[in-house]
């Protein structure tokens, strides 16, 4: 097999192509969720929720959090499962792990002693769906043991099991609480059968599609891991050490380049090593950090420019007031006038897509 050679720039170019980050911009948000597979749920929102800011910085300010709203709850071309937003069309993809589970550890034994519970939360639904959790009567028979916040969370964690099994899925949400309802009312009724080798080739070939460039195998990630198996075929890039995998099929697309700020849970910086490698880009979120011991902000967006990671926006949105304020912006290069000028173009368009007077 033939093992391909590539250059920084181009392992770089790669990346951001299949992440939807060059031009032309993409038009429609199922178009963005189909080619990235997922959109991450996460509710820090000082500038905005992640989900919002992932398809803003691919959509611009045409990009409206409705859509996404609509894309779930109405026309049911994406769904939620696990926090993630993915493409309904990726759906078969899961369904032989959800046929598989049955829990984990401890776990798999409070779910299997609290039968009863399963079947009243499914009657429930199945009568009155769908509810928020707090609507379903706690009818278990053992508790959920945790140390952390989830301790004696019943409901919720045996609607998130169930979730995982496919019996029950997100319908939509009421504020920042999840509708839950059967499976069968959310999902499509006809879905093709995949064994699970099959369906976890295929989420590898998804994967390496929507990232460009990958590790065949590597440590675990919290969301998803950035490693694509056997997809594609072997790539070494200048300068890296090991092995890749690469789509051939990418390698001849044109580049266009252009600039955009991203969320901190962006996928092209998620992985803060693959990050460091291709782009010698150094970045940690540093909200959870005293503020004397910031060096670039409390939720900074990582600034990319063409193929490259230039710097860090630190930014909030104070809606209160009514203004984006931008505290500073870290160049890790030293920005030329048309670099310079391109940021803030950026950060003017976010902004005014948040509705918020920029200042700073």
């Amino acid at each position: 097999m033939k093992v391909y050679e590539l250059s920084r720039t181009d392992a770089r170019r790669l990346a951001v192509q299949a992440q939807m980050l060059a031009s032309p911009r993409p038009t429609t948000l199922v178009e963005v969720v189909e080619q990235l597979t997922l959109l991450q749920i996460d509710p820090t929102a000082a500038v905005a929720p992640s989900a919002d800011l992932v398809s803003w910085s691919r959509l611009g300010s045409g990009y409206s959090p409705d859509s996404l709203r609509r894309a779930l709850e109405v026309d049911r071309t994406l769904f939620e499962l696990n926090a993630i937003v993915r493409p309904m069309s990726d759906l078969a993809l899961y369904r032989p792990e959800m046929r598989a589970w049955k829990g984990e550890g401890t776990g798999r034994e409070w779910f299997e002693a609290n039968d009863s519970f399963r079947r009243d939360i499914l009657t429930q639904l199945r009568d009155s769906g769908p509810l928020q959790s707090r609507q379903i009567p706690d009818t278990s028979v053992v508790p959920w043991a945790s140390t952390g916040w989830t301790n004696n969370r019943n409901v919720t964690q045996m609607l998130e099991a169930l979730a995982r099994r496919g019996l029950v899925a997100v319908a939509g949400r009421q504020g920042k609480q999840r509708l839950w309802d059967l499976a069968e009312r959310v999902y499509p009724s006809v879905v093709p059968t995949l064994s699970r080798r099959q369906a976890a080739a295929q989420r590898g070939s998804r994967r390496l599609r929507a990232l460009g460039i990958a590790r065949a195998s590597g440590t675990a990630a919290p969301i998803e891991p950035h490693v694509v198996g056997d997809a594609g075929e072997p790539a070494v890039i200048e300068g890296v050490e090991g092995e890749w995998r690469v789509d051939p099929a990418a390698l001849d697309a044109p580049f266009e380049g252009r600039t955009a700020l991203l969320s901190p849970f962006d996928r092209l910086v998620h992985d803060r090593r693959r990050a460091q490698e291709l782009f010698d880009f150094e970045y940690t979120l540093e909200m959870y950090k005293p503020e004397a011991s910031r060096r670039w902000g409390y939720f900074a967006l990582p600034i990319l420019h063409h193929d490259r990671l230039v710097g860090k926006l630190d930014a909030r949105a104070d809606r209160k007031s009514g203004v984006f304020m931008v505290n500073a912006i870290h160049e890790d290069v030293p920005f030329d006038r048309a670099m310079r000028d391109s940021v803030r173009l950026e950060v003017e368009d976010l902004a005014n897509w948040l509705g918020l007077q920029l200042a700073g």
